[in-house]
C-alpha cells in the first residue's frame, strides 16, 4: 500500500458528529493519482512510487515528458511527486491510487506551499508590538534598534527583520482524518493544513 497522496485543499469548514463534537475540518480532494514511474532499490538506489495528479493541457507539455508519461497511460499530469514504499513489486505502471488508503482516525502528516503574502514588515511577519500612537511619536511600525554600536559592530545574523513572508513549503503533523468519501475521493481532516484554497498538498501516513 502506497504511503502517500497528492491531493488539493478545497476550502475549510465545520462538522457535527454523533458524539456531539463540533470540529472545524480541512477537505482535500485526495487523488486519483496515477503511478507513473516505479523506483527500486536495484535500479534507482530507493524504492518509491512517482505520482502524477491533477490534468495538464497537452501544449503545456514538453516531448520528454510526454515520452514519460505515455509509458502509464495517456493522461497529462501537472503535478509530480515521490513516495517511499517497502515493496514496490506490488504496484505497477498506470495503477490509480485513491483516498481508500487512508482509514477514519489515521494520523497524517500534510506538506503544502504556504500563502505568499510578499514583504512585509516585523509586526504581521513576526508578530512584533508597535510603539505609542499619540504625542508625537515616530517608533510606530518600525522594527526599532537591529545591532549594536561599538562591538560586534553589525546585525547578527537571524535577526528577525521585515521580508519576504510565506511562500515557503512547510509540514503540519499529527492531523487526524475524521471522515473519508471515497465516492467523491474526499478526505476530512481535523484542523488546518497548510496552503491556499485549491493548493496542492501532499499526505503521508505517519
Amino acid at each position: 500500500m502506497s504511503k502517500g497522496i497528492l491531493g488539493k485543499k478545497l476550502g475549510m469548514t465545520s462538522v457535527f458528529f454523533h458524539d456531539g463534537r463540533y470540529l472545524p475540518v480541512t477537505v482535500i480532494e485526495a487523488g486519483p493519482c496515477t503511478i507513473t514511474q516505479i523506483k527500486t532499490k536495484a535500479t534507482d538506489g530507493y524504492n518509491a512510487l512517482q505520482l502524477g495528479f491533477g490534468q495538464k493541457k497537452k501544449i503545456r507539455v514538453n516531448k520528454p515528458l510526454k515520452g514519460h508519461f505515455t509509458k502509464s497511460g495517456d493522461n497529462l499530469f501537472s503535478v509530480l511527486h515521490e513516495f517511499r514504499v517497502e515493496n514496490p513489486e506490488e504496484f505497477k505502471l498506470g495503477q490509480a491510487i485513491n483516498a481508500d488508503i487512508f482509514n477514519v482516525g489515521e494520523i497524517v502528516s500534510i506538506s503544502g506551499m504556504t500563502k505568499g503574502r510578499g514583504f512585509s514588515g516585523t509586526i504581521k511577519r513576526h508578530g512584533f508590538s508597535r510603539g505609542p500612537k499619540t504625542h508625537g511619536s515616530k517608533n510606530y511600525r518600525e522594527p526599532g534598534s537591529i545591532g549594536q554600536n561599538t562591538w560586534p559592530a553589525r546585525v547578527i545574523k537571524g535577526k528577525r527583520m521585515p521580508g519576504r513572508f510565506g511562500n515557503t513549503r512547510t509540514k503540519t503533523q499529527g492531523l487526524e482524518i475524521v471522515d473519508i468519501r471515497p465516492s467523491e475521493n474526499l478526505i476530512l481532516v481535523k484542523g488546518a493544513v497548510p496552503g491556499p484554497a485549491n493548493g496542492t498538498v501532499e499526505i503521508e501516513k505517519r
